[in-house]
């Protein structure tokens, strides 16, 4: 049994109904809210562990419950649901905030499964020390090791390894990249960033080819998987 608390915001009555029987039958508590005035008091008044917030919704709209719970500091992970399946709308969200994203009709299985994942390792955590193939990263010393041995870092890697180990299942825009790994000081393009990640997953990856830890996200980002 699961002791976790997910916040569902939605206001598709069908929808809302199923999703809440979902996660009730995996063991969650839920909480529900069919309006975007209902949806922010609950996630910022409730202790709840995870969100799934649909964009579109009467009274206040996804995108500023987003921006409201990160402005109050909370780290909940958020995962935006939406029939809105353009570039512009999916960086809007993950830009203010929200950590993934589905894309309606989606399949339920997959829902719960990022869900599954983003509460197991909330559970299960570790900040300084990171396993992810046979690889072990220790963010503390920057130092990574590949069965064992050492595999040399320059500074952006390490530091473009930190920001995606600790974010773990996230899709990450380039633009979030860019201003928590590079900062603003540089000029910097998307190219940069695209270079800098394929030369990571060449120390990291089976099969830099067909990457299995960092994971590309069509005209969005990356998303590190472990």
């Amino acid at each position: 049994m699961n002791s976790e608390t997910v916040l569902i915001i939605e206001d598709q009555s069908a929808l809302l109904r199923g999703l809440k029987d979902n996660f009730t039958f995996e063991g969650y508590t839920v909480r529900t809210a069919a309006d975007g005035e209902q949806g922010l008091t609950a996630a910022l008044e409730a202790s709840v562990d995870l969100i799934l917030l649909d964009i579109m919704l009467p009274k206040i709209n996804g995108y500023e419950i987003c921006r409201r719970v990160r402005a109050e500091g909370l780290d909940t992970p958020i995962i935006m649901l939406t029939a809105k399946g353009q570039e512009s709308d999916i960086l809007l969200g993950l830009n203010l905030g929200a950590d993934d994203y589905v894309t309606k009709p989606f399949s339920i299985k997959e829902l719960l499964a990022r869900a599954n994942a983003f509460l197991r390792r909330r559970r299960t955590a570790t900040p300084d020390v990171h396993n992810f193939g046979d690889c072990v990263f220790d963010i503390s010393a920057n130092r990574l090791t590949r069965a064992r041995a050492e595999v040399p870092l320059t500074p952006k890697e390490a530091g473009l390894l930190k920001f995606l180990v600790a974010n773990v299942g996230r899709a990450l825009t380039r633009n979030e990249i860019l201003r928590r790994v590079w900062g603003y000081d540089v000029f910097v393009t998307a190219r940069s960033i695209d270079r800098c990640i394929n030369t990571l997953r060449k120390k990291i990856e089976p099969d830099p080819a067909h990457p299995t830890f960092i994971k590309t996200i069509r005209e969005i980002g990356y998303r590190f998987e472990n």
